[in-house]
């Protein structure tokens, strides 16, 4: 049986309103989405640990082309663009993955390391592809709290849907020397967590 969550948060007057006329979304382990009649979604946080986290990463990347853009936040919400497209892993079910979809995907890691971050990792359902795919992420999370450094769970999704291997083999054509630092640990990480 789920639990029921209660997510409790002081709006101004404003923001009550558009909260009247908001849709919504879905929620996660971490919180509550809404879209807003503005088109942008508040996401609504349960815990202020998460919340601490996901706008600390979000402030830090707000130049990248990868992150969404923040409207505004307040304790424990953060008003931010709508991502639209299709989450990475449904994407590939339906049209594979294509030599310019991985390379999106090693700019995204390639874009961790220089933000410095510590967790150099995402899930496939995190990341959304848009038109020409160009892609971006929607739940930023333990970026800099958690050290992975190599991107394990993104790996692991690419070989859920049999397409590890074709990644890896664009990685290598494009980054030896990233693609040598990687496949001993993806391989590793796979021979003890794939059952």
């Amino acid at each position: 049986m789920d639990s029921i969550k209660a997510y409790c948060v002081n709006f101004d007057e404003h923001l009550e309103k558009l909260m009247k006329k908001s849709v919504f979304i879905g929620k996660g382990h971490n919180g509550i989405v809404f879209l807003l009649p503005d088109g942008n979604i508040i996401k609504i946080f349960e815990k202020n640990k998460i919340w601490e986290d996901e706008i600390n990463i979000l402030k830090k990347s707000q130049k990248s082309i990868f992150f969404p853009k923040i409207k505004s936040y307040g304790e424990r919400y953060i008003i931010r663009e709508l991502i639209p497209g299709e989450p990475l892993d449904k994407y590939i079910k339906k049209h594979g993955l294509s030599e310019t979809l991985s390379n999106k995907l090693i700019d995204l890691l390639l874009e961790f390391k220089k933000l410095k971050f510590k967790r150099i990792d995402i899930r496939c359902k995190d990341i959304y592809v848009q038109n020409e795919h160009s892609i971006k992420i929607i739940d930023p999370k333990n970026h800099y709290r958690k050290t992975v450094d190599y991107p394990r769970h993104l790996m692991k999704g690419l070989y859920n849907r049999r397409c590890l291997y074709t990644f890896l083999n664009h990685l290598n054509k494009r980054d030896k020397g990233l693609y040598d630092e990687w496949k001993e640990k993806i391989f590793n990480y796979l021979e003890n967590n794939i059952k």
